[in-house]
């Protein structure tokens, strides 16, 4: 494997963080949106540039500057990363145009500050993504932490900052009281903090050592809200519509799981936590949850409640495939990474569209709404069967690859586990298509007009929808992308 020395790793962190001055001093929101756009796409275009070379089996890597030794400010970027990164910065770009729409037809306040922190938390996201080490991915996960704050409280009333003193007493509280000491421990017994393939705390300390490190850091990452530090992301749903999208399908919780990924690769690495016999530790955490949230979730009426308890338990997916620590199991839950991203935000999508379209928030007033918004629920029934995981969706891929991980682990209450919460999830999303579609006209709420979102809002919704599908029959780069980092931590 050779390493490519480029300073594109930076670039595409700082993109977006250029923009922020741009939108600033913009006095027209068509420039302001333009702005955004171009800050989208160029750093979506300088991502798919280093695309190549990381399916070449290359990383590219960009040291900024050295803080203690074994620990820099330094950006590599590698097959997870670059997975997590093309997820990111494509959905950016739609969810740019998603809110656009959303924003203008609810003529919400202060959308230059809105779409400032938008473009500083996806570079937040991206510094994530290519984080080389320990220390730069807790900077940038903490510049998330602070730059999603005024988007979870953009209404600015009473419930918002309520909600935003929750969500940052969960994400700060987590991450200064667990997090950070993990961190230092971790650099105390190991002298670096530089991920590597088979982890850097292999024969460093005792068992008990690291089965502490590995709980406080499995929690200490709570935007991946793993129960009991669940409870800021269904407050976090007062936000707008477009915010919900960012939080569960690209930045916020998809952060929390793919660092807890980049800690059980890099920093524990797949043997020692075989040798430990840990993996049952996370099996067990990652279940409880899934399960759980879906119980939740089926007695929910507010549908981006519904979605939010919906996001808790699929983001337990992507922990429960890393922890089956089986090459099939890991290969689905990092897939699962991009095949719930594109599922997921199509479905706030469609949540945000209809309150748009009737104000309508909650499931009970939304019989017959199919035959008013036939384009947005059908896209509701598309992303819907991804997250139960049925073909023809992306969704399938990666949980049928959970599925047969279970069985080569020999874990076959995981596989009960996957199969019980694929029902609940078919439970719960099933009849909010079927009241939609199928009732009497008396049972119907709408009349038969046919009266869409605007169409800044149903495109980016039908593209989703419209790629999820597309994932079913070609899931690549995603694919190619995960099984090359189950190879290089597995030794394959």
């Amino acid at each position: 494997m050779e390493t490519i020395i480029s300073i594109k790793p930076l670039i595409a962190v700082l993109v977006s963080i250029c923009a922020v001055p741009l939108l600033i001093l913009s006095k027209r929101s068509n420039i302001r949106e333009t702005w955004t756009f171009v800050a989208a796409g160029a750093k979506f275009l300088i991502i798919i540039s280093m695309l190549p070379a990381i399916l070449n089996g290359n990383q590219i890597v960009y040291t900024l500057a050295e803080v203690v030794p074994g620990a820099a400010i330094k950006f590599r970027v590698d097959p997870l990363g670059m997975l997590f990164a093309l997820v990111a910065s494509s959905l950016w770009i739609l969810t740019s145009a998603y809110s656009i729409g959303y924003m203008r037809k609810l003529k919400e306040h202060s959308q230059t500050r809105y779409f400032c922190f938008f473009a500083l938390a996806l570079s937040a996201t991206i510094g994530v993504a290519f984080a080389a080490n320990l220390l730069t991915l807790y900077l940038f996960y903490e510049m998330l932490s602070l730059a999603t704050y005024p988007l979870v409280t953009h209404h600015q009333d009473k419930e918002g900052r309520a909600s935003g003193r929750k969500y940052l007493t969960y994400i700060l509280g987590t991450s200064i009281g667990l997090l950070l000491p993990a961190m230092i421990i971790s650099y105390n017994v190991a002298g670096t903090l530089e991920f590597a393939n088979q982890g850097f705390l292999a024969g460093t300390c005792s068992k008990g050592l690291v089965t502490m490190l590995l709980v406080f850091f499995i929690f200490g990452f709570a935007k991946a809200a793993i129960m009991p530090f669940h409870g800021w992301l269904p407050a976090a749903m007062v936000a707008p519509t477009p915010v919900s999208a960012l939080l569960h399908a690209v930045a916020v919780v998809k952060v929390g799981v793919f660092s807890i990924v980049r800690v059980l690769t890099g920093v524990f690495g797949v043997e020692l936590l075989s040798t430990l016999d840990l993996g049952l530790v996370i099996c067990v955490a990652a279940s409880f949850t899934i399960i759980v949230a879906s119980l939740i979730a089926l007695t929910q009426d507010n549908l981006k409640r519904l979605l939010a308890f919906s996001t808790i338990g699929q983001l337990s997916y992507i922990v429960l495939g890393v922890g089956l620590l089986s090459p099939k199991g890991m290969t689905g839950g990092i897939l699962h990474i991009a095949m719930h991203a594109f599922g997921k935000i199509t479905l706030f999508f469609c949540a945000g569209a209809i309150f748009v379209a009737t104000g309508k928030r909650n499931i009970s007033e939304m019989v017959g709404i199919g035959k008013r918004m036939p384009l947005t629920m059908a896209a509701f029934f598309i992303a819907s069967l991804s997250i139960i995981g049925l073909p023809p969706t992306g969704g399938f891929w990666s949980k049928w690859y959970l599925v047969l991980g279970s069985l080569e682990a020999h874990q076959i209450a995981v596989l009960v586990v996957l199969l019980t919460s694929s029902l609940l999830n078919a439970a719960y999303f099933m009849p909010v298509v079927y009241k939609a579609f199928f009732c009497t006209p008396e049972e119907s709420m709408f009349e038969d007009k046919v009266q869409e979102a605007p169409a800044f809002c149903l495109v980016p919704l039908m593209i989703t929808a419209f790629v999820t599908v597309m994932f079913f029959f070609y899931p690549q780069p995603f694919f190619r992308l995960a099984t090359m980092v189950v190879k290089g931590i597995t030794g394959g």
